[in-house]
């Protein structure tokens, strides 16, 4: 028998599912959410595919437009990442 592991989310991965989680939560849209923090639907959208980095800016103004402050954006990510995260060494 075999076992599933857990794979855990990178931090790109965790940003994207808590900034859909909220933004669902806040009942808007992409295109809403890209309008009230002055990005494109389609970069909001990137962000939840985790195909983008944000920048500090980027969550800042995001975290703004969901009518929450970023310290709990980043809370709520380094939740979904799990306790003691690190990034991993780089070999060579």
């Amino acid at each position: 028998m075999q076992r599933h592991s857990r794979q855990r989310l990178s931090p790109e991965q965790a940003f994207a599912k808590v900034l859909r989680e909220v933004r669902k939560e806040k009942g808007l849209s992409q295109e809403e959410l890209g309008f009230e923090s002055g990005y494109h639907r389609t970069y909001i959208g990137m962000l939840e595919r985790s195909l983008m980095n944000p920048t500090l800016r980027t969550i800042l103004s995001v975290a703004s437009a969901l009518g929450i402050g970023a310290g709990e954006l980043v809370q709520r990510v380094e939740a979904a990442l799990g306790k003691g995260w690190k990034r991993e060494a780089k070999g060579g």
